[in-house]
């Protein structure tokens, strides 16, 4: 292959597709779906799914996979196989983004089944995500061409851009690949001396005697500060003014108001004066937040309504659209397959009892996921895969398949099991769906062949399905799903989504008041869902996201009379950010599976028991780690 520079101006637009040439072009062949890509990219598919269930859980934030692993894709190819090969490069990062997907699709509505006090199998969870994940790939083959060859240029897809050119530039050579793994060492490092081994702790917190005995205190967590660095100080500020109402405001009033009464506040069952802080957050102020989420997530349904709808009229406008070429990047798997594999779902998820569906309810899947898969895949050419509405479209779907079985009679324990159920292949797909048409744009501005990347991708489904399921497992076993360190944020509010439209027997004034916040906010032009989850997550995560935001807003402010060079050094940051995301989850996994199997390697705690517990410590540590991530962002690379 001849070396090249960078992307043309075509990539971007100004041409129409067919008349794009790709940076591999088609008369050039080289090696893609090889054992090599198809491992490496399942490996680093199952990272990324394990990392993004385990932050999912606790956060409600996931992290892009595709730039990263384009990165790590790279370097992994030149250094321990000695091939350049952009090509396997890009089929590696298209597999890796499957466990991003799936991870969302996964924690938004699964744990809703524990959150009900039912049994969850792994079985279950697998199967949801490997039918709603082959869903969301072939309902976005016939659409593949008219998405990504016809609206060339019209449709932006922002991130596969970002992706692909990281691949190119990671083809020339870069620092990229050390920078990730710099961060994922850090992080994991930081999580077993905290989370593992125990020489500090990562809760620490204070009372605020003054406000009613509330409390302010941090998540020590690596991770957190690389998903602040990544959102930046705007959205932190956002998230952490949502914590502030709810635990400076809300929570104090309900102590100061409450304290009087003589009996139970519903849905408590304990008295107001004998609740602290952290009772009062876990009885009051998360069906507060899970209004406000809610209502996030309606209002931004509405606000995408015209474009989902244009989305669906002109992308099914396009399935007419054919090809007579025969060329290497116009090749998708056969439209036998998609109707097979529809077919096959349908059947499925009728008769196998993990999922249950029955007639209805496989009719429901098949219908629902096609329609938003559809819409997902446009949605991600307008604004991205990490602004595309997955919890509203799945909010929406819920609220129709529970009426609906509630109306054929299936109510009770059974049709929220069924109901959820149904929800989660529907919410995969749309995740899959999506992110399958952000990589396969990458792929056809790099040259890669659209078939093989289908395929690939549904095995890094499949194979990162297993351990993202283990990971919620594990975690549940070994802190509890919605407790306060796995809070869980969507699956819960879908737990109440489904049980209310069910039962009715929920505190809706607290949920419609969580609402008003909602709205306050969209009426105040205040971007809905980081607020939102702020008030449902506890100060300590938002206050440990905000500190990554402002290291963010101070190597800017270093470089800001040089925006070439805060560019460089912000997307130096980005990368080590998300090796530190990686780092941590990875470790604390690690942890956990020790903790699940009754293995205390606590030394630190044993050793040093006085200083380990002090929270000072851990406050310490903490913004010790942010100073090491500080400077090793603004330090200039030799190039």
């Amino acid at each position: 292959m001849s070396e090249k520079r960078g992307l043309s101006h075509n990539a971007y637009g100004g041409i129409h597709g067919d008349d794009y040439v790709p940076y591999v072009p088609v008369s050039e062949a080289m090696p893609e779906m090889t054992a090599v890509s198809l491992i490496i990219g399942a490996v680093f598919g199952i990272i990324f799914a394990a990392a993004n269930t385990y932050l999912g859980l606790k956060v409600g934030l996931t992290i892009s996979a595709g730039i990263p692993a384009a990165i790590l894709a790279t370097g992994i190819l030149k250094g321990f196989f000695g091939r350049n090969n952009i090509l396997e490069a890009n089929l590696i990062q298209g597999i890796a983004a499957m466990g991003e997907s799936i991870a969302g699709g996964i924690i938004f509505t699964m744990p809703a089944i524990i959150i009900w006090g039912m049994h969850l199998s792994l079985s279950t969870i697998f199967f949801v995500t490997i039918l709603g994940g082959l869903l969301g790939i072939l309902f976005v083959v016939p659409l593949r061409r008219y998405l990504l060859v016809e609206e060339h240029g019209k449709l932006v897809f922002p991130e596969s851009m970002a992706a692909a050119e990281v691949l190119v530039t990671g083809s020339a050579g870069g620092t990229g690949f050390k920078t990730v793994m710099t961060g994922l060492l850090g992080g994991a490092l930081y999580k077993l001396l905290s989370g593992g081994l125990r020489f500090w702790g990562e809760e620490p917190e204070w009372v605020v005697k003054p406000m009613q005995n509330t409390i302010f205190g941090f998540d020590t967590l690596a991770s957190l500060l690389g998903v602040g660095f990544i959102v930046g100080t705007e959205v932190a500020l956002y998230m952490f003014g949502g914590s502030f109402i709810a635990w400076f405001a809300l929570i104090p009033l309900i102590k100061y108001f409450g304290s009087g009464l003589a009996e139970p506040l519903f849905p408590s069952e304990v008295l107001i004066t004998e609740m602290g802080a952290w009772d009062i957050w876990s009885k009051y102020i998360r069906y507060v937040g899970a209004g406000a989420v809610a209502a996030g997530g309606f209002i931004s349904l509405a606000r995408s309504l015209p474009t989902i709808i244009n989305s669906f009229r002109t992308a099914i406008g396009g399935l007419g659209d054919k090809s007579s070429s025969k060329k290497r990047t116009e090749l998708d798997v056969p439209m036998t397959w998609v109707l097979i594999g529809a077919i096959l779902v349908f059947l499925l998820s009728w008769f196998l009892p993990m999922i249950n569906a029955g007639f209805v309810g496989a009719l429901m899947i098949i219908v629902f996921s096609f329609f938003f898969s559809v819409v997902s895949g446009r949605m991600v050419g307008i604004i991205g895969a990490s602004n595309n509405p997955v919890s509203g479209m799945t909010i929406a779907t819920l609220l129709f398949a529970t009426s609906i079985l509630r109306s054929i009679g299936l109510v009770g324990d059974e049709g929220m099991l069924i109901a959820i159920t149904i929800g989660g292949v529907i919410c995969v797909a749309i995740a899959v769906a999506g992110g399958a048409a952000q990589s396969m744009k990458t792929g056809f501005i790099i040259g890669g062949t659209p078939k093989y990347m289908q395929i690939g991708m549904y095995v890094g489904l499949v194979a990162a399905s297993l351990f993202a399921g283990l990971v919620l497992l594990v975690m549940h076993d070994t802190y509890g799903i919605g407790s306060r360190e796995v809070a869980a944020p969507q699956a819960t509010l879908m737990s109440m989504v489904v049980k209310g439209v069910m039962t009715g027997d929920l505190p809706w004034a607290l949920v419609l008041i969580g609402g008003v916040f909602g709205m306050f906010c969209a009426l105040a032009r205040l971007p809905i869902l980081p607020v939102a989850l702020g008030i449902y997550l506890p100060i300590h995560l938002n206050a440990a996201v905000l500190v990554g935001g402002i290291i963010r807003t101070i190597v800017e402010k270093k470089f800001k009379n040089n925006e070439e060079q805060a560019k460089l050094q912000i997307e130096k940051g980005i990368l080590l950010a998300s090796g530190i995301v990686a780092g941590d989850a990875i470790m604390g996994i690690v942890v956990a599976v020790f903790a699940a199997f009754a293995l205390d390697i606590a030394i630190g705690s044993r050793l040093i028991p006085t200083i380990a517990a002090e929270p000072l410590t851990a406050t310490i540590a903490f913004f010790l780690f942010g100073l090491w991530m500080y400077f090793y962002t603004v330090k200039k690379d030799r190039v």
